[in-house]
């Protein structure tokens, strides 16, 4: 019998394994579009039931713009997930967007090409459209933050989420460019995910995790060695806000 409510976390960059949970099983589940990433993790956290699934697989192999997102997300509806918290390693743009500030986005900008990111394609289902005015599920992303003030971890509440195709970083000009459009963090895993949680119905709310200061934003250059410094001590507080999230009384 399925819980009633099953929250999924989507592991990006930093988050391959998520330390703490109580294991249940590993489970590859097949999709009419293929495999997911990685094999789906039936366990639970503080009491809840959840399912966490590495984006990237485990260990990090699939590069951004190679991830099978149709497959990852229609894994996580087979299953029975309800909620989807999707955490992305991202670079900051904004002047408070330094290492290891966490936003939780509201709106996002899709930069992406070529990449399978509907489900209405008019093989796999009819052609059909979705309100996407406003990308993340309000209700699921204000009690992350509620969460997180809950256990006095400081976030972001609100910004614009500029997905890239990856998966090499990018030049300071396009930075300039996604600032003139607004956006408050870069990263690479952005979309199709939300788009596509929203074509299943699912309520997604997205962690960003800023590990590294955008193209031309900082003097110094970006180095893969800043960039898991700052995941090491970003990861913590993302889990530490899941942690609490989890543990209210009612996540649904």
């Amino acid at each position: 019998m399925r819980p009633k409510t099953l929250t999924a976390i989507i592991g990006g960059t930093g988050l391959t394994q998520y330390p703490g949970l109580e294991i249940e099983r590993e489970e590859l589940i097949d999709t009419p579009l293929g495999a997911p990433s990685a094999p789906l993790i039936f366990a639970s956290l503080h009491g809840q039931p959840v399912v966490f699934i590495a984006r990237h697989g485990h260990p990090h192999k699939f590069p951004p713009n190679k991830i099978n997102y149709r497959a990852n997300m229609l894994a996580l509806q087979q299953v029975g997930v309800t909620h989807i918290i999707a955490v992305n390693a991202v670079g900051g743009i904004t002047p408070a967007m330094g290492a290891e500030a966490i936003c939780i986005p509201d709106q996002i900008i899709d930069y992406t090409f070529a990449r399978e990111d509907t489900y209405f394609d008019g093989v796999f289902k009819p052609l059909d459209h979705v309100d996407f005015s406003y990308p993340y599920d309000a209700h699921l992303s204000a009690a992350l933050f509620k969460a997180a003030n809950e256990i006095d971890e400081l976030v972001q509440m609100g910004g614009v989420y500029g997905a890239t195709q990856g998966p090499r970083l990018e030049t300071a000009a396009e930075i300039l460019r996604l600032e003139r459009d607004g956006c408050t963090v870069v990263g690479m895993t952005g979309m199709p995910e939300a788009v596509l949680a929203r074509e299943l119905g699912i309520p997604y709310a997205c962690l960003t995790l800023v590990v590294n200061r955008a193209a031309g934003k900082s003097e110094s250059v970006i180095t893969m060695d800043d960039i898991y410094k700052a995941l090491e001590g970003g990861v913590k507080k993302v889990q530490r806000i899941i942690s609490a999230f989890l543990s209210q009384a009612d996540v649904s």
